[in-house]
């Protein structure tokens, strides 16, 4: 397992922290796993993985291939699991595997590797504000890069290359005004890094409708119907653009795990054991938004998986680090299992993906929200 989900009180060098260390840690600290831990050692380099992490990775996996290959034998031509195998090796016919090559396997694709990308993101998001709220379509990111992508669309008519540009470019002004923003005698994080990206992403929604208002009707149009999120249509440019975010930002995330899960201690206590805080919070937030600018770019503003996905991976794995790896399955397998419920909605009833998981993601928000005002 990589160091995605090593445990938060962990030392740097591998051992206990120091007793007086672990006494001044915050109330908010998690509590340290609960389950067993492997050890790897490489000459220098030593690997923990959880066994159950590793476990509830693979099952989360192989519930991700059950949906894609469901997801493909959906549509005008029904496929079953057969027919989408002989395609996929092309002893099928030219029809089937044209549906199944050319139309359905980028769709899946793009969305396993978009789910990815935002359980990734929510989960470096959540570990910098230590706040269940904090993923990047609550604070503000998600705006951000649909507003950068949607001026591209309607003041220069889009593009394969320029709309991800433009999306990236958003994601980074966003960015950067809510870590300035929220930076409070050179410190930020908590509550200030949701708030201020709630007012900011407030800020880039009506920038979006101005946009929409002002621009030439048939470019505004063509933008609303991508600012809805959606599957629909999609090729290989768009699982490239995804996947080249994620080849980029997460072995950074996965090399922020262990500095992530001890800042989420408290800074004081991140100091004291060797981290560089605020270098590693900019890092993190510098990945997080590479991986929903690229998402965004290649199916739209896409609500509730960056939300959810960290959440149900960690109770799923039992790690009390940031849920790096199990995330982005989990992700993974929400988008897909959303797409298969939008595609066996009534006819004539059919609404983008995006208008699903953000449905979805308002009843998760409301749960979330009633459980903890009960505590």
């Amino acid at each position: 397992m990589s160091r995605a989900d090593t445990p938060r009180d962990a030392h740097p060098a591998g051992g206990a922290p120091a007793p007086d260390a672990a006494a001044r840690a915050t109330p908010s600290a998690p509590r340290p796993p609960t389950h067993p831990a492997g050890r790897v050692h490489r000459g220098r380099i030593s690997i923990v993985w959880h066994p159950r992490a590793v476990a509830v990775s693979g099952l989360v996996l192989a519930v991700t291939a059950g949906l894609a290959v469901a997801v493909m034998g959906q549509g005008t031509i029904p496929l079953s699991p057969g027919d989408i195998l002989a395609a996929l090796i092309g002893d099928a016919p030219a029809r089937d595997v044209t549906v199944v090559r050319g139309i359905r396997l980028p769709r899946v694709v793009t969305a396993a590797a978009v789910g990815c990308a935002l359980g990734v993101s929510g989960a470096l998001f959540q570990s910098v504000s230590r706040n269940p709220l904090g993923s990047p379509d609550v604070i503000g990111f998600t705006s951000g890069a649909a507003a950068g992508a949607a001026a591209q669309i309607v003041m220069l008519g889009g593009g394969v290359i320029a709309t991800p540009a433009a999306a990236v470019l958003g994601g980074a002004v966003t960015a950067t005004l809510v870590y300035l923003l929220s930076r409070h005698r050179g410190v930020t994080g908590g509550y200030r890094i949701v708030l201020v990206g709630i007012g900011v992403g407030a800020l880039m929604d009506a920038t979006t409708r101005i946009i929409l208002v002002r621009g030439d009707i048939d470019r505004s149009v063509s933008a609303e119907v991508w600012l809805s999120g959606s599957l629909a249509s999609r090729s290989w440019a768009d699982t490239a653009v995804v996947t080249a975010g994620l080849a980029v930002a997460w072995p950074l995330a996965l090399a922020l795990a262990r500095p992530l899960a001890l800042v989420e201690m408290g800074d004081v206590t991140a100091r004291q054991l060797g981290v560089h805080v605020e270098a590693t919070r900019a890092s993190a937030m510098l990945a997080g938004v590479v991986l929903t600018a690229t998402a965004v770019a290649a199916a739209g503003p896409i609500a509730f998986v960056a939300l959810a996905a960290p959440q149900i991976a960690s109770r799923l794995a039992g790690s009390s680090g940031p849920p790096l790896v199990t995330a982005g399955l989990t992700g993974a397998a929400l988008l897909i299992g959303s797409d298969l419920l939008a595609l066996h909605l009534p006819a004539g009833a059919r609404v983008p993906i995006g208008v699903v998981t953000g449905l979805l993601g308002g009843v998760y928000l409301l749960w979330l929200l009633t459980r903890g005002m009960r505590r």
